[in-house]
């Protein structure tokens, strides 16, 4: 039977291996693996010449302590673990420029933290980033283009400039039991492309579950995609909390579930951009999608003057597209303003059944 090796950027020693074990220990290690190899970082040494020694199925393994610059990862099948909040990844300094050659000069100069990047004809397979922390940076803190089946878990991402976790062109991914807080834009943010129009493209199955999501512009924004999830997020304390947005494209957007969220006082106040009036109090808003089911929401508290405030809320999208054949069921949607349920549109055959609120607009949905 081959012997599992680890790498160490610098040497082995006794001391690194029993560090190894603590922090493993501690943070509940995976089960042991058929194949692939460790490589160790400990703090001060570049997380990305470990990521770039790497092959399929290996993983690597940060110490506790904090790790300066972004990161790519371009390696399918490949896990970066951390010791969870105790592994820090923030932007490097000003004095340690990046080499050209580097692929984390790519991601720094998008301004992204750590980036997983694979391209439309060949999508990057099975990427895992786990237990660590991403903040300070630009743009997004953690940024996917190109992937199938990556998993994002047990993260802390906060105080980012625009997204906290970021996915676009991407299918099958699994973001899940993450912290995302004070990023400049959403929480998690899905999209099929965020630098080009065109209709939706499909996530073939992609869950976005059990994360909670604070203090962000939007919790969580879905644009242009179908075949996804949003269940069981804990959304507070945003602008908005969960908005799934369509556009005149086609594919039309939607054809999803957000469903067993618990949404609650997302009230702070988010100013207008050229695109977007202001956002405060937003709970669900669904604007130029279709198709879509939500479901066995808690949704409370949410209550502002924009025109996506309220609880559960269907507005037609920037360019006048209307929402069509949504269904808004089963959920409990209580304390929001100016409205629980507020359709606003123009959108045939949406449906409002057996949910428990006390204002709807029009009346008649409650």
């Amino acid at each position: 039977m081959p012997t599992r090796r680890v790498h160490h950027l610098a040497a082995a020693t006794a001391a690194a291996t029993t560090a190894l074990t603590t922090v493993l220990t501690a943070v509940g290690a995976a089960p042991a693996r058929a194949a692939g190899d460790l490589h160790l970082v400990r703090p001060g040494e570049s997380i990305q010449q470990a990521v770039d020694a790497a092959l399929p199925g290996d993983t690597v393994q940060l110490l506790p302590g904090e790790y300066r610059g972004s990161v790519r990862i371009t390696t399918p099948g490949l896990t970066l673990r951390g010791a969870g909040r105790d592994s820090v990844l923030l932007p490097a300094d000003a004095s340690a420029p990046v080499p050209a050659a580097d692929g984390a000069a790519l991601c720094a100069t998008a301004g992204h933290g750590l980036c997983v990047a694979g391209t439309d004809d060949r999508p990057l397979a099975g990427v895992t980033v786990e237990a660590l922390a991403v903040t300070g940076f630009r743009k997004n803190g953690i940024s996917a283009s190109g992937t199938t089946g990556l998993t994002v878990r047990a993260t802390f991402v906060h105080d980012n400039g625009q997204q906290g976790i970021s996915q676009e062109k991407s299918t099958r991914g699994v973001i899940t039991a993450n912290e995302s807080t004070r990023n400049g834009q959403s929480g998690v943010f899905l999209a099929n492309s965020v630098d080009s129009e065109g209709g939706a493209l499909s996530a073939d199955g992609t869950l976005v579950s059990a994360n909670l999501l604070t203090d962000n512009r939007v919790g969580v924004t879905v644009r242009r995609l179908r075949d996804l999830s949003v269940e069981r997020n804990r959304i507070h304390g945003n602008c908005g909390g969960v908005f799934v947005v369509g556009d005149e494209g086609v594919p039309r957007a939607g054809a999803l579930t957000v469903t067993r969220n618990q949404v609650v006082a997302n009230n702070r106040y988010c100013p207008p951009n050229p695109r977007l009036d202001h956002i405060q109090g937003a709970g669900i808003v669904l604007t130029g999608a279709e198709e879509t089911s939500v479901t066995e929401n808690e949704v409370r508290d949410n209550v502002g003057a924009s025109p996506f405030s309220g609880g559960i809320v269907l507005v037609h999208s920037v360019v006048g597209v209307a929402n069509a054949r949504n269904t808004v069921a089963d959920n409990l949607v209580l304390g929001n303003g100016p409205a629980d349920l507020a359709d606003r549109d123009t959108g045939t055959d949406n449906s409002f059944a057996r949910n428990q609120c006390a204002v709807s607009e029009p009346a008649g949905h409650c």
